[in-house]
């Protein structure tokens, strides 16, 4: 997701105001209680489980540069570094961008990598130019898959991704890390994006628009990829590393005097469902309630809405048991009003149709990022920004 859009980060059958005065009255029954499994975590945006049943986590990063991680949580709570040294550096916002969005599949997890700092602020508000200093890494703006052993997994004490390692993924070699014995792990870029495009504006012909990945989901031998920067969900090709847009998310008509005069779509989520896709769009400042949606995509890219009414959704989880599908949709914020955007907690709602009214499973977040379900331990895992992991009870 593009930060700057998420600052300091067919239609719906009821009116906006019922939506919101439900999702309140929800809200303060919601049963379920948010249990802290661990915090101090570097702005953890991705989650994934493996099958040795261990949480990794995608850690963006803090103010030093390399400093994106990602970690292995066990079922105690207990930390361990899986990878250190992720490109990570202070974007054209003023916020830490690095690893994001996690998918596990067998052996290999895949890692989308942020805009890190290709950007700079432009010269007039909401505009944006190319860092003049050049990136500080070669892989922003990026997909790496790394693959490793489940003995691995279960002792190693972590792996340290260098600046010459960095390096050669962007030359497609190879990268091998090795503690000795069978504790290594091999990374290699699987896609590598055009880290902007030009993008003039009538007053500004300078200004480019950032690739910022940020979530992303494996079916067969396809990968795509959700991102807030360029508003577009990309497609790869796992055989052969091409990649090409799948969809284009159009701008939205601000209704209000607040802001731009069109607000960016800014796609986060996405999930696999049936043979389509399911696409969160978070939406772009002022964030206004009832203008973010989920998004059903086809295999050719035809959008739809599937979800309205929501405000600043960043995820979405189809839960099928049955032969009934209900659908989890994480909010980022709740606030029901313009001004200040994260007036509000984040909420985790869970829709028995598209067309709601929702039921609220938990109001206990703040500032949520994604969310996994260990199905066996009836637990969802929520990743929050300010660098908490916790649990929720539920069950499908």
């Amino acid at each position: 997701m593009n930060t700057g859009k998420l600052r300091t980060f067919t239609s719906i059958s009821f009116s906006l105001a019922l939506a919101v005065l439900t999702l309140t009255l929800a809200a303060a029954q919601a049963s379920a209680q948010c249990t802290q499994v661990i915090s101090g975590l570097r702005s953890p945006l991705g989650t994934a489980l493996t099958n040795q049943g261990n949480l990794l986590v995608s850690e963006t990063g803090t103010t030093d540069l390399n400093s994106g991680r990602i970690s292995i949580l066990d079922s105690s709570g207990n930390l361990r570094t899986l990878l250190d040294g992720l490109p990570s550096a202070i974007n054209d916002v003023n916020e830490p961008s690095g690893p994001a969005g996690l998918f596990m599949r067998g052996r290999t997890v895949y890692v989308a990598i942020g805009v890190g700092d290709v950007g700079r602020a432009g010269p007039i508000p909401g505009t944006t130019i190319p860092n003049p200093a050049g990136p500080s890494s070669p892989i922003f703006s990026s997909v790496l898959a790394i693959q490793f052993s489940a003995k691995t997994e279960n002792i190693t004490t972590g792996f340290t991704l260098t600046v010459a390692n960095q390096q050669a993924l962007a030359n497609d070699q190879t990268v091998t890390l090795s503690n000795g014995d069978s504790d290594k792990i091999t990374i290699r870029l699987v896609a590598n994006f055009p880290n902007f495009i030009s993008f003039p504006l009538p007053f500004f012909t300078g200004n480019v628009q950032l690739s910022n990945p940020f979530q992303l989901v494996a079916v067969e031998d396809e990968l795509y990829v959700t991102d807030g920067g360029r508003n577009l969900v990309w497609h790869v090709d796992l055989l052969d590393g091409s990649f090409s847009t799948l969809v284009s998310f159009p701008s939205i008509q601000n209704p209000t005097a607040i802001g731009p005069p069109f607000i960016d779509a800014v796609p986060t989520g996405i999930a696999a469902s049936g043979d389509k896709l399911l696409v969160t769009l978070l939406t772009g400042f002022p964030f206004l309630p009832g203008l973010s949606t989920v998004q059903q995509i086809d295999p050719l890219g035809s959008s739809t809405a599937f979800i309205s009414g929501l405000r600043t959704a960043i995820g979405v989880l189809p839960i099928a048991a049955d032969n009934d599908t209900d659908y989890l949709v994480l909010q980022h914020n709740s606030g029901p009003v313009i001004l200040p955007p994260w007036s509000g907690p984040g909420l985790l709602l869970r829709f028995d149709t598209p067309a709601g009214p929702p039921a609220v499973v938990a109001s206990c977040l703040t500032r949520p990022t994604s969310m996994t379900l260990d199905k066996k331990a009836g637990t969802l895992y929520v990743s929050e920004l300010g660098g908490r992991i916790v649990a929720i009870p539920f069950t499908p």
